[in-house]
């Protein structure tokens, strides 16, 4: 048997005034999507944002249905809304922001598991890393190189 000891490497800003000048705008447009979310179920908001290499912004939020498996993530409505829009730009960075009804988020709240894997996808697709940074409603930012930190042994097209 062998172990094989697997590391991810995470930058974290104290607040948003610490990001670059580029990322405290994509990260205000995260928030300001966040509003935008429909969560009348869980009352559970998030805003995504991306930057494309031609610095163009699009952006999402949760949309959530009765029928719960119909609903859609924030940063799935975006980086299948920037796909439709700009199929053969890349995706240089994403922003997430969430907030909840019940109570304040003041921790980074990381993209779900479905989420991920949706935007390897597109960062395999584009054989270049795309930076993640995604926060709460307030506090620290976290930020990831590449969505594969987020996702090691990711699932891809060359099992299929």
């Amino acid at each position: 048997m062998k172990k094989i000891k697997i590391e991810t490497y995470l930058e974290v800003f104290e607040t948003i005034s610490e990001l670059p000048k580029d990322i405290q705008e994509l990260m205000n447009k995260a928030q300001q999507a966040r509003e935008n979310a429909y969560a009348p179920y869980s009352h559970f908001r998030v805003g995504a944002a991306i930057r494309l290499t031609s610095n163009q912004i699009t952006i999402g939020s949760n949309q959530e249905n009765a029928a719960y498996p119909s609903g859609l993530c924030a940063e799935r409505v975006a980086i299948f809304h920037t796909g439709a829009l700009y199929p053969n730009q890349e995706i240089k960075a994403i922003a997430i922001s969430a907030s909840s009804s019940s109570q304040v988020l003041d921790e980074p709240i990381g993209p779900c598991g479905a989420c991920r894997q949706s935007m390897a996808e597109y960062e395999q697709k584009q054989k270049s890393p795309i930076a993640i940074y995604f926060m709460g409603e307030t506090g620290k930012i976290v930020k990831v190189a590449s969505v594969l930190d987020l996702l090691p042994l990711g699932f891809d097209a060359k099992y299929l």
